[in-house]
């Protein structure tokens, strides 16, 4: 179904919304925001400044000495990032895996990971959307399970941005009930260490608290792109999953093309047709390279027979 063959799939799965303890690190409550402007890496607002010299033909400014040019430091602002604090129960209640298990989804989610890590190394990219056809076919369910998935390996980061501005869904998921507006990091409002927060030392979670009015049209300017270039910059991350509103009935994907390297569709195998799985193919024709198809809610029972490490 896919452009290169990559089709993974899902047992059934439902998408209640649980309740109620797993640190990603030292578990500690979520830490003050930054007031507008203060940031430890992208102020928000104009410093003082010494006294300049001027040329009085163009107006710009004359220096006597070369700027040097500013290093970040992706490992400092990693550590800037507030560490969240994630409950077990409510994690397994949502079918959200952050370590390992015997349960066949986890295997299903580690297979996935390695055909987008083999996908994304050959190309050199990292920004992946994860869309559907339609509402309800799991997709921030299968996003957020990949990024746990991705998470689990020592050593690598990896991001989780919730930019489904209409209907951001992930906070509720991983249990989260103070999330910041996402809108503000988008905008420019709020710099990235005070949005955005930490799940152990391998996953940073780009949460939303509050649904967008005008999602489209945010989506769509300069500021966001200029927001998730520097969050490519500053956090320097191996993976940046976005999830994104269905890509059939809005034009909230293809408003992020620019900030974007590829695309994978999660379909779902009790309702999707293959007609709208071919209509997101045309859309995604050359604009967005297509990954892979996830089929979610697969009643394929013979999954189990490939159980492997089992007595």
């Amino acid at each position: 179904m896919s452009k290169n063959g990559m089709l993974v799939t899902f047992p059934e799965r439902g998408d209640n919304i649980g309740n109620s303890a797993m640190s990603g690190d030292n578990p500690t409550s979520r830490p003050r925001r930054r007031p507008a402007g203060i940031s430890l890496f992208r102020p928000g607002q104009s410093l003082p400044q010494p006294a300049m010299t001027l040329d009085l033909a163009t107006g710009r400014e004359i220096f006597s000495h070369a700027v040097p040019a500013l290093h970040i430091s992706p490992a400092r602002v990693w550590d800037s990032l507030g560490p969240v604090q994630l409950s077990l129960d409510h994690l397994a209640g949502n079918g959200l895996f952050p370590v390992t298990s015997d349960d066949p989804a986890v295997a299903a989610f580690d297979q996935l990971r390695s055909h987008l890590l083999h996908g994304l190394g050959q190309k050199g990219w990292h920004r992946v959307a994860v869309t559907s056809p339609t509402h309800g076919c799991g997709k921030s369910f299968v996003a957020t399970n990949l990024a746990l998935s991705l998470a689990r390996r020592p050593a690598s980061r990896n991001v989780l941005i919730d930019l489904d501005l209409r209907r951001p869904r992930l906070a509720d998921l991983l249990g989260i009930a103070d999330a910041a507006p996402l809108e503000e990091f988008l905008t420019g409002e709020q710099p990235l260490e005070s949005v955005f927060r930490r799940f152990g030392r391998t996953l940073a979670l780009g949460l939303n608290g509050r649904p967008v009015e005008m999602a489209s049209e945010l989506l769509h300017s300069h500021e966001t792109a200029e927001a998730l270039a520097a969050l490519q910059e500053q956090l320097d991350p191996e993976v940046i999953l976005c999830d994104l509103p269905p890509a059939l009935g809005t034009d909230d994907v293809l408003a992020l093309t620019a900030s974007l390297d590829a695309v994978l569709l999660v379909t779902d195998g009790t309702r999707t047709t293959p007609d709208e799985i071919r209509a997101c193919e045309r859309q995604f024709d050359g604009r967005l390279p297509l990954l892979g198809v996830v089929l979610n809610r697969a009643q394929d029972r013979a999954s189990r027979r490939y159980a492997y490490g089992k007595g």
